[in-house]
């Protein structure tokens, strides 16, 4: 029986793995940032995926071989388009942070993620008819005013920076311009891995027949984070070979063996997490009943949520000024609403189809 408290519960978790899963780059020594995402897009898109689908998916390679080449083909293809997002992600944290990174990419992404899915299917005005379904579609108007006050604070944030680096302090690499835009670049290419899990739910559903339970959702996601792995292998081992920076992963002595082992944990862990906030969403998709459709929206809304506290631990936050902090604490505010308000419609829809 579906339980969309819970399965709000489950995307939580995600949520957390999911802000928190470059983090470890963070400790990362000697190596480029290169050679860095080669090893953790391997983990994270390919590795893991693959892995964990073997173990929780009963008959994997039957699943596969019974959907639709045309469903296995295009959920693939979404997901190499994602992967160029991926990569304007992992650049625009280093120009914004990863407090706005998160919060305005993965904003825009909670919006495109699940309107384009119900127009595509022409279940719009169905699903916002329907019991509850105004409740979550006010939740995510509020998600969307959410992301407006965060850019407000990312300005405010850029000006306190600039005038601190007047006043003699550090050198300060913080750049709105650039990193909005790769960001903004990102959201979009995001959604589009939302929709390529849409595209694939025909595979999950199959899963669902093979016994795979709550589970299911391995299994599409599989063709979603290979098609994105393919798009950042070749991307990352050309520009390796080109800028040199490939060798570092094969050299040991290079780095030193404590170094490699520690940037090759780091690397793994940070692939881990990554898979993880999508392991997690995929059993809180199964939870959340009648309204399946708001999971990405609230899952993407619970990595904004934990975003803002990764960026307060890193200290993001702490030089800029009190205005540009409680505005910062104003969008945070609105955005716990917005997934509240969603949940709510959520359990209403549940409790009408039961």
């Amino acid at each position: 029986m579906a339980n969309p408290l819970l399965g709000t519960l489950i995307h939580a978790v995600g949520g957390v793995a999911a802000s928190t899963c470059y983090v470890p780059f963070q400790k990362v020594k000697k190596w480029s940032w290169d050679s860095y995402w080669i090893v953790q897009a391997s983990f994270a898109w390919f590795i893991f995926p693959f892995l964990i689908g073997f173990l929780t998916v009963p008959n994997l390679m039957s699943v596969f071989r019974d959907a639709s080449s045309e469903v296995l083909i295009n959920a693939t293809l979404l997901g190499a388009i994602y992967g160029f997002g991926g990569m304007c992600f992992g650049f625009a944290i280093r120009h914004i942070g990863y407090s706005l990174t998160y919060t305005i990419s993965i904003g825009i992404s909670a919006i495109l993620g699940t309107i384009v899915p119900l127009l595509m299917h022409g279940t719009f005005m169905q699903k916002f008819n329907g019991p509850g379904g105004s409740i979550i579609f006010l939740g995510m108007f509020l998600a969307l005013l959410g992301i407006i006050v965060c850019g407000i604070a990312g300005y405010r944030k850029e000006k306190d920076l600039k005038l601190e680096s007047v006043n003699g302090g550090e050198p300060l690499t913080f750049n709105m311009k650039k990193g909005l835009t790769l960001t903004i670049i990102a959201g979009v290419l995001s959604a589009v891995f939302g929709i390529s899990l849409e595209v694939g739910a025909p595979v999950a559903e199959i899963a669902g027949q093979y016994g795979a339970g709550n589970f299911e959702g391995n299994a599409n996601l599989i063709l979603s984070t290979g098609g994105a792995f393919i798009t950042n292998f070749i991307w990352f081992s050309i520009a390796g070979v080109k800028n040199g920076t490939i060798k570092e992963i094969i050299d040991v002595k290079g780095i030193g063996r404590k170094n490699f082992m520690l940037n090759m944990g780091m690397s793994v862990l940070s692939g881990a997490l990554w898979y993880g906030q999508f392991f997690f969403y995929g059993i809180g998709h199964v939870q959340m009943g009648a309204y399946k459709f708001a999971s990405w929206v609230i899952h993407m809304s619970m990595l904004i949520f934990f975003s803002y506290a990764v960026g307060i631990i890193m200290k993001e936050w702490v030089k800029v000024s009190k205005r540009t902090y409680s505005t910062l604490l104003v969008a945070l505010a609105i955005l716990i609403v917005s997934f509240v308000v969603m949940t709510y419609g959520s359990m209403l829809g549940s409790e009408t189809a039961v």
